[in-house]
């Protein structure tokens, strides 16, 4: 196989078993590739070049150490920008005064969750402003909900930590997302009718976005006569209605301060 600086982490990946290991040797940023989830989403879309520049090191690097894996090297091509990472229009146009700014690293940082402040946040925001949220991580499930709900988004990452999430809002939509779910009506005669059909899934020690990526990912392979028994620090607001657009419905058993479970089955 012959890469170049455009060739997808993924492809790699799937021609060598040993290039994860070859890329992970590169930089220490490269070790989210082993987390199965993370490498399915990131892999896909992220080039050499792309990868150089969240690495820190060049495409070179990766060329040195793939070389010995049998790939072979074109280093005269051209690097090829993805079209997806323009900014949309509406973000050029805005103006200081239309941006509301919400720094989420300091409530992370104490061991807090962000969510309802930025659901306050997202509830307040008026249309034609723009929400910018600061933060470590690209907030994927938050950007599934509120496009759903006509937001305009755009995800620029500045470093490895260090991401700028912005949420236009385009028109007035008074659907508000409520943090506050009551589902745990006839958990007990569901647990009763899934007996010995539970497949187990535990995301309380998981940093975000991964609950949701590893719940939607077991829903995937999850039979159609079983249902999915999740044990999570809490409720997962930006899930639910993945859930019913998905046909699946659920129950929600709230155990303690810190620890929600979940049952989820198909409707």
């Amino acid at each position: 196989m012959t890469i170049n600086a455009n060739t997808k982490i993924a492809a790699i990946l799937k021609q060598h078993p040993d290039a994860l290991d070859a890329i992970v040797s590169i930089s220490p940023k490269f070790e989210k590739l082993r987390n199965p989830l993370l490498r399915k989403i990131m892999a896909g879309r992220t080039s050499l070049a792309m990868a150089s520049k969240i690495g820190g090191c060049s495409v070179n690097d990766f060329f040195v150490k793939l070389q010995p894996l049998g790939f072979e090297i074109d280093s005269t091509a051209q690097v090829i920008e993805k079209p997806a990472d323009k900014m949309p229009e509406v973000f050029t146009t805005l103006k200081k005064e239309q941006i509301v700014i919400l720094d989420v690293r300091p409530v992370l940082a104490a061991g807090n969750d962000p969510l309802n402040l930025i659901l306050e946040k997202v509830n307040s925001l008026e249309a034609g402003k723009c929400l910018k949220i600061i933060n470590t991580f690209e907030p994927t499930p938050l950007i599934i909900m509120l496009e759903k709900k006509g937001f305009v988004t755009y995800t620029d990452t500045i470093s490895d930590e260090l991401i700028e999430t912005y949420f236009y809002k385009k028109s007035d939509n008074k659907n508000e997302i409520n943090p506050v779910v009551n589902a745990s009506g006839g958990w007990d005669e569901i647990m009763q009718q899934y007996n010995n059909k539970l497949q187990t899934i535990d995301v309380r020690a998981m940093e975000m976005p991964l609950p949701m990526l590893t719940i939607l990912d077991a829903l995937e392979k999850l039979p159609s006569n079983h249902a999915l028994y999740v044990y999570h620090k809490r409720i997962p607001v930006f899930l639910l209605p993945e859930l019913a657009e998905k046909k699946f419905d659920y129950r929600i058993k709230e155990i303690s301060d810190g620890e929600v479970h979940l049952l989820i089955f198909k409707s």
